[in-house]
């Protein structure tokens, strides 16, 4: 019945836009993606197009359609599936091939972290016209020569004129918490960053997999913090291991790793988090979990494990409580 259901809303989608009658996302007020919702009976998932830069606009849209994905997170970025200084016309190419097949053009993932640069203005605006309202934004990094209070003040007025020009647009931007040197890593420091806006068309995007790995069995701490500004996700597993002696985080398959997703999806649905989310497959595919335009193995093979992720995340969401 799930599946019927996919199909149905696909299927009016391409009638919709044969008849032209289809209702343009832009068209809806946006201010309804800056609050939670009362939660569906499934997550709205978007697959990352890093993992499918091996196929054009069409085929990925068709694939992840396939597959049973609500849409996808296209890389609009340096290397990435639409390049920012092509944006203007690679971008509207891959909203029409996602919407030709019944995806949801909602989310992106950039290096856009300043407004006074016109090459990354200008993908905001593009975006915006087309209907997105999601994306990542780029990463922040702590300077050695200068105090982090001092970095984080610095960067909270960054962020507060992005939301300023966020907002004259519909647009959310979202800060992943990425592992590593950066800013956000240890989640405790990002409250102090988005205090500063108004935390409504900018905000955290996050991510489970990093938090575990800097957070170990505090991470439900972290995510208790930041849970007010949680805009959208992204879903991935890991385990530690050794590699060439030395201990590092190994990405792996979903439900395979060290994430605890019943516990996670079940704090999630008691802080009524219900935001876009990013599946990200960073295990070996072949070069598909690098971005890679050409990869090793066959394509049939990369299917199966997203569709399968995607089966394990949708199937862990209904049984978490």
């Amino acid at each position: 019945m799930k599946n019927k259901i996919i199909y149905d809303r696909r299927d009016f989608v391409k009638l919709a836009a044969i008849a032209g009658t289809a209702i343009p996302l832009m068209a809806f007020d946006k201010a309804m993606f800056n609050s939670n919702m009362p939660f569906k009976n499934s997550l709205e998932v978007h697959l990352f197009s890093k993992h499918l830069q091996f196929l054009d606009y069409n085929d990925m849209s068709e694939a992840a359609a396939e597959m049973g994905f609500d849409g996808l997170d296209l890389t609009v970025r340096p290397q990435g599936h639409v390049l920012p200084e092509k944006v203007a016309d690679d971008l509207p190419k891959a909203v029409s091939a996602m919407k030709k097949h019944g995806l949801n053009p909602k989310m992106m993932t950039t290096n856009v972290l300043d407004v006074e640069n016109k090459e990354q203005r200008t993908v905001l605006e593009i975006a915006s016209k087309l209907g997105l309202s999601h994306y990542r934004t780029g990463w922040l990094s702590y300077p050695e020569n200068r105090e982090i209070s001092e970095s984080q003040a610095i960067y909270g007025q960054q962020f507060k004129n992005l939301e300023e020009f966020n907002k004259n647009l519909g647009l959310i931007g979202c800060y992943q918490n990425h592992a590593g040197n950066h800013v956000g890593a240890p989640i405790w420091d990002l409250p102090p960053i988005l205090q500063a806006t108004k935390n409504v068309n900018i905000g955290c995007q996050y991510d489970i997999r990093h938090a575990v790995v800097e957070g170990g069995s505090c991470w439900e701490l972290g995510l208790r913090l930041i849970s007010p500004y949680i805009k959208s996700i992204v879903i991935k597993d890991f385990k530690w291991g050794t590699v060439n002696g030395q201990w590092k985080p190994i990405n792996t398959p979903l439900g395979e790793g060290m994430v605890d997703f019943d516990r996670y999806f079940s704090l999630l649905k008691k802080y009524n988090i219900n935001v876009p989310v990013s599946l990200h497959l960073e295990y070996g595919l072949g070069g598909a979990e690098h971005g890679a335009k050409e990869i090793t193995i066959d394509k049939k093979v990369v299917f199966a494990q997203m569709k399968k992720d995607l089966t394990f995340l949708q199937e862990a969401w209904q049984r978490a409580e």
